[in-house]
């Protein structure tokens, strides 16, 4: 007899992308309230992109209690010189930035996605890191001193792959090829370039992508048999933001578990 999967989250949708948090229901946790800060960060200044919610959002609380002074953006392409000149008024330079931000929609063939649709996911998943990167070269970059790092979002179907997000896939293996080359790009100046690969994490972009039923179901298909919560993948940020990785560049952390079905979910 066929074992009914228990319901991991009540049914809900949102039809616009990016999703809104703070409508979801359960709220995803940007804070865990075991962590304990270690100043490791004092006196550095951060740049978080995508920061109104998921991975962006649980991001800046830890950079703070480290003793960061983080910004958060969100329309990082349309004012990127404007942002960066506030805050190196404000603060005096740039030290660490943060890119995550994502689009993903669902399809059961490869002929369903339009030339549209492919255009729009990789504009908004990897044409923005590219351009945020010349962005940064002529305005970011002349700020940030020798030891300073730049970490992107990409994820755990950059590997695996999924049938059903096949563009978003696709984005995100374009960000790991991305990340390498800025990395080599960039090492002379004495700057860092990693990335960050999650797996499945309760954030707006799934209520905003995915239907109902697989919300309500949402992380079963994992060993662990649940969703991350942003706070849990947002230290994997910090440590890359941190002095305790100034031998890591080019490389990519993997703050996920296994799929007991077909990967197949998103990350931001």
């Amino acid at each position: 007899m066929e074992v009914e999967e228990e319901q991991k989250f009540p049914p809900q949708r949102q039809e616009q992308q990016p999703g809104k948090q703070h409508i979801m229901d359960p709220i995803p946790q940007a804070l865990n309230p075991d962590y304990r800060q270690a100043n490791k960060l004092r006196g550095k200044v951060a740049i978080v992109t995508g920061g109104d919610s998921g991975i962006g959002r649980a991001c800046l609380p830890l950079l703070c209690l480290r003793g960061c002074n983080s910004s958060l953006h969100i329309r990082f392409d349309e004012n990127c010189k404007m942002v960066v000149d506030e805050v190196v008024n404000n603060y005096g330079g740039i030290d660490i930035l943060i890119d995550n931000a994502a689009e993903q929609h669902l399809s059961n063939s490869i002929e369903e996605i339009t030339e549209g649709r492919l255009e729009r996911v990789f504009r908004t998943n990897i044409f923005s890191h590219f351009f945020h990167g010349q962005v940064r070269m002529r305005h970011a970059l002349k700020h940030m001193k020798e030891g300073s790092s730049i970490t992107n979002s990409t994820s755990v179907h950059a590997y695996c792959g999924s049938p059903m997000v096949l563009d978003y896939s696709s984005t995100n293996g374009a960000i790991v090829a991305f990340t390498r080359a800025l990395a080599l790009h960039l090492v002379s100046k004495g700057n860092r370039v990693n990335a960050v690969a999650a797996g499945l994490v309760c954030t707006p972009l799934q209520v905003a992508s995915l239907p109902e039923e697989m919300i309500t179901k949402l992380g079963s298909e994992t060993l662990m048999g649940n969703v991350a919560q942003p706070h849990e993948i947002a230290p994997s940020y910090v440590f890359l933001a941190s002095p305790e990785s100034s031998y890591y560049t080019g490389q990519v952390l993997h703050p996920n578990v296994l799929l007991v079905t077909p990967c197949r979910r998103s990350k931001r």
